[in-house]
């Protein structure tokens, strides 16, 4: 579990904003499978992950590499056995994330059984206990997090695959980066109640937009032009089997929903699934399974995704008359409205500066490319 009141906020993390936008979408759509983040340390990975905790009012839950399979799935209480004669189950970790997120630092550190019943359990939303005669079927929605560097060791690829959502970081090379990054870091080092007070607007915006995905998710609308446009990208990008499929598919609903949310109240008609969507899903959800050689750089190839775009449009176009989806066109990564907030009045680290993240491009940012109009970024 993690006490709130030191934990950094999320609106406060400057850049990442691939990073923060997986977690959101994992944590609109649970089912997408969980997120990996891969990266050096001192990468705001861990950061980030405490951070989003808050904003879905629910627990953070670590799991420690040492963690035995009966802690993390369950077991039986020994000493209701003892005392009372009847077998009851003891919930394990994974009961214990129910509502919240399960955060594994150095996940490609964990045994492969256990890595194999956290990526079930969060597919699924069920686990179940099996001991002595005894089983139990236990449901449990949970946002999966891994974290890991590289560095140490790499995940199997069976494994890796298993996540729905990767995201590689690295540390700004921006000089105005990593100043505010050390401004902001010293400022919530100094006074954590203060700096959380003058975030807690931003923050707030941010856990009031992703109540509100969560209730736009279900009325998403993937019709069979979007689903034909999927299938192409994975085909185009040679990945294995169907789990990319399935992945971009709730990853585009989740995004989608994400932006019909920026604003109070229900979307105005309804909210479909667009190219804008599907992009930013692929971008997550491709590149740790596609095949690659060894010296390959991480991430897709901007002009192969652009291309293969392109075809899926010819190949599925939309209906005559299909309406625009609701939100199209907002910037579905950036940050809420307010969440810079003013200087204090005598705030050390108050000097008037340029915002780093102004004009930063936004994963998604866009809107949707016109027919037979090939799909780039501005």
């Amino acid at each position: 579990m993690s006490d709130t009141a030191t934990v950094y906020p999320f609106s406060a993390v400057v850049g990442q904003d691939r990073l923060r936008l997986a977690l959101v979408l994992g944590a609109i759509a649970p089912e997408i499978g969980g997120v990996v983040i891969r990266g050096e340390k001192g990468t705001a990975k861990t950061t980030a992950v405490r951070a989003l905790a808050p904003l879905l009012r629910g627990a953070l839950v670590n799991l420690p590499l040492g963690a035995t399979e009966d802690r993390v799935v369950g077991s039986i209480d020994v000493e209701t056995v003892l005392t009372t004669g009847r077998a009851t189950v003891r919930p394990g970790l994974l009961a214990e994330a129910d509502g919240g997120i399960l955060y594994v630092d150095e996940v490609n550190l964990l045994p492969d059984h256990l890595v194999d019943v956290l990526l079930d359990a969060a597919a699924t939303g069920r686990v179940t206990i099996e001991r002595d005669g005894v089983s139990e079927t236990q449901h449990t929605s949970f946002v999966l997090v891994g974290t890991m560097n590289p560095e140490e060791g790499e995940l199997r690829p069976q494994l890796l695959d298993r996540f729905g959502l990767a995201v590689d970081v690295a540390a700004s090379r921006e000089p105005a980066d990593r100043v505010e990054i050390i401004r902001r870091r010293m400022a919530f080092e100094e006074s954590p109640a203060a700096f959380r007070s003058r975030w807690a607007g931003a923050d707030a915006d941010l856990g009031a937009r992703l109540t509100r995905a969560r209730a736009v998710l279900p009325e998403v609308v993937l019709d069979d032009a979007a689903l034909g446009r999927i299938a192409v990208l994975c085909a185009s990008f040679d990945v294995d089997g169907m789990r990319a499929d399935l992945v971009i598919a709730r990853a585009a609903r989740a995004h989608a929903a994400w932006r019909a949310a920026v604003a109070d109240g229900p979307a105005a008609g309804a909210v479909r699934v667009a190219d804008e969507d599907i992009r930013v899903a692929a971008e997550l959800a491709l590149p740790h399974r596609r095949r690659r050689d060894p010296f390959d750089e991480p991430g897709l190839d901007p002009e192969q995704l652009d291309e293969a775009m392109d075809r899926a449009r010819r190949d599925f176009p939309e209906e005559p008359g299909e309406p625009e989806p609701a939100g199209a066109g907002e910037d579905p990564a950036g940050e809420p409205e307010g969440a810079q907030p003013p200087p204090a009045a005598g705030d050390a680290d108050a000097a008037p500066e340029a915002d780093p993240e102004a004009g930063a491009e936004a994963p998604g940012e866009g809107g949707r490319a016109a027919q037979g109009a090939p799909f780039r970024r501005p």
